[in-house]
């Protein structure tokens, strides 16, 4: 018999969801393969829909390369507000079913239903209900997972996409585990899926038969989490007040900058997109870091940490001034400058009221 105190854990995971919603507001690219970015040449795709994925199309991939792959390719420039709004209301399902959220991104979250707030019989019908009551209030699916843990929660919401649901239960999650492919595990990147190809992992149970110690040896502080996931074991909780450690903006030009001036312009702009992150939500950090991609992909980055939080624009946009000044005039080409903030504390109210300069830069660092 399965204990009643384990977990209900249920990861829902929209469909495509930035293009759904462009399909959704736009009849004509219904059935169409739609790209959310910029077609020109030094574009990205941020979202591709599923007819789009077919043909090789997926987000990161650049727009020269994803018109190669697919000629009818239509791209439609981000709307990240309206995904914004679309993404409170889906929270607001959610929070008719459980107090326990915990959201990954503006499209996927998880929820503890345990404690079984709707009323409804089991997991899988509480899924169900919320897949239901989101098509009916968007006009957008989802897809959803339902396991005892945030692990196998995860993995399940893929099984079935789009628009399906499936159930790793306590006494298939072990065998299941050691049929995938370890290169679906969260926490096993492009990178470790390639070295661990290299030692003979390429399945659960390939990663199961591998001693801790093995796995110390090669992976280091990372071995503890893959010994537990191939045996379906994670015990974290599914936390609603994860604290967001960082908040970041960046762009790719259309053409490869030289030019201090250009290229000072670019993280200035980057800097007020992540001011207005800040401002919205009374949340300020102490470190910035100046991200930089030249032509031929290198990147780099500079970072610097104050005394105290930055609570105005005005000091943000310096810091990171004289961060990117730091490597101007570049060596070659920029392609991307990126502006993150992070490492956020309590402003003083006496600070945020007067809008006070705070003494630049205190202890540094560069990567």
């Amino acid at each position: 018999m399965v204990d009643s105190a384990i977990r209900k854990i249920i990861h829902v995971d929209m469909d495509a969801f930035f293009a759904s919603v462009e399909q959704r507001d736009d009849p004509s690219l219904r059935g169409r393969p739609v790209a959310v970015g910029h077609g020109a040449s030094r574009g990205v795709v941020a979202a591709a829909s599923y007819e789009a994925r077919k043909f090789g199309v997926k987000s990161a991939l650049p727009s020269v390369t994803a018109l190669r792959r697919c000629p009818e390719l239509i791209f439609v420039p981000p709307r990240f507000e309206v995904y914004k709004d679309v993404s409170r209301q889906i929270h607001e399902v959610f929070a008719r079913y459980t107090d326990l959220i915990q959201p990954l991104s503006l499209d996927e979250a998880y929820l503890d239903v345990t404690a079984n707030k709707s009323g409804i019989e089991t997991a899988w019908r509480t899924a169900k209900a919320i897949r239901k009551a989101i098509l009916d209030e968007t006009g957008l699916t989802a897809s959803a997972g339902i396991s005892y843990n945030k692990f196998l929660a995860k993995l399940a919401s893929d099984h079935r996409k789009p628009n399906g649901q499936f159930a790793v239960t306590p006494d298939m999650g072990e065998a299941w585990v050691e049929t995938l492919p370890v290169s679906r595990f969260h926490g096993v990147g492009p990178v470790t899926a390639e070295k661990m190809k290299r030692l003979g992992i390429e399945t659960g149970a390939h990663l199961r038969a591998k001693s801790l110690g093995f796995l110390q040896q090669n992976f280091g502080s990372s071995a503890e989490w893959y010994f537990a996931i191939a045996r379906g074991v994670d015990d974290r909780p599914v936390n609603p007040n994860r604290v967001r450690k960082s908040c970041g903006s960046e762009t790719t030009f259309d053409r490869d900058l030289t030019e201090p001036g250009e290229i000072e312009a670019g993280i200035l702009r980057m800097a007020d997109d992540v001011w207005r992150w800040c401002e919205a939500r009374e949340t300020f950090g102490r470190t910035v870091t100046v991200k930089i991609k030249y032509g031929d992909f290198q990147q780099i980055t500079r970072s610097r940490s104050q005394p105290s939080v930055i609570v105005t624009q005005e000091n943000l946009q310096r810091c990171a001034i004289d961060l990117v000044r730091t490597v101007l005039p570049p060596i070659k080409g920029i392609r991307l400058v990126g502006v993150t903030v992070s490492n956020f504390g309590e402003a003083p109210a006496a600070d945020l009221a007067a809008g006070v300069e705070l003494p630049i830069f205190g202890e540094s660092e560069a990567a």
